[in-house]
């Protein structure tokens, strides 16, 4: 039923899931990061990064609000910006010879992150303006259900940068928007669905299982820079194939 290729994709959803979920974020950079290194076509990608993202995001979020590390007077306008623009970035199909710089960038981004991190200090949130709270969220929607992500990846630097919301309380912010968005996204182009991979039900399970690792690890010990780091890589080199093409 599923061959090598398949569990080796599956392998790495649920390393991706792991490392993105213990920082708040449901993976979808990893997971493109994953199916492109193995070939899927971008027609395939954006919608299976979606779904992932639904199903990680809808676990971590229940995980990081029960452990109250949430900021709910900064997400409820983000998402308000969000939802819509999610929807309309979700409605646009964008060819392949633009799909695979865009999201290219877009693991270069993530991959600077992780190489680059370190260990975050916990510091007092500071106020905000909502309608600038809401103008980025729509910013960060509209990518996210372009390309197929979730948006953590540029919300949660950006409003810890800002200072909006503690480093905890970045987590679950992040989870929630993630959730919201990658639902709207898929809903602006539903008949996407239909390239799901066969190996769906193989994929699912793996990226739940490092979600539940992932999650517990990081609410209970925070990151670990070493592999992070390594997620960097591996984010770098799936960048740099998308962003030139090769």
């Amino acid at each position: 039923m599923f061959d090598l290729i398949d569990f080796a994709i599956a392998g790495g959803m649920f390393v991706g899931a792991v490392l993105y979920t213990s920082v708040g974020h449901a993976g979808a950079s990893a997971y493109i990061a994953v199916m492109s290194l193995f070939g899927l076509p971008p027609a395939t990608i954006k919608p299976t990064a979606l779904t992932f993202n639904i199903f990680v995001s809808s676990y971590t979020s229940l995980r990081y609000i029960r452990a109250k590390l949430y900021d709910f007077r900064l997400v409820f306008p983000l998402l308000i910006g969000a939802i819509p623009s999610a929807f309309l970035g979700g409605r646009l199909a964008i060819p392949s010879e633009l799909y695979k710089p865009i999201v290219g960038i877009i693991l270069l981004i993530s991959a600077y992150k992780f190489i680059t991190t370190k260990k975050d200090k916990e510091s007092e949130s500071r106020e905000f303006r909502i309608l600038f709270v809401i103008f980025v969220g729509a910013v960060i929607g509209f990518l996210s259900g372009l390309t197929g992500t979730g948006g953590g990846i540029f919300l949660s630097p950006l409003i810890l940068f800002l200072g909006w919301t503690t480093v905890k309380g970045a987590s679950g912010t992040a989870s929630i928007f993630i959730f919201f968005n990658s639902i709207f996204g898929l809903l602006g182009n539903i008949s996407s669905v239909g390239n799901l991979p066969s190996a769906l039900f193989l994929y699912v399970p793996s990226v739940l299982a490092g979600a539940f690792v992932g999650t517990r690890f990081g609410i209970q010990y925070f990151n670990h820079i070493g592999i992070r780091r390594m997620l960097g890589v591996v984010l770098l080199i799936a960048g740099l194939k998308l962003a030139l093409n090769l």
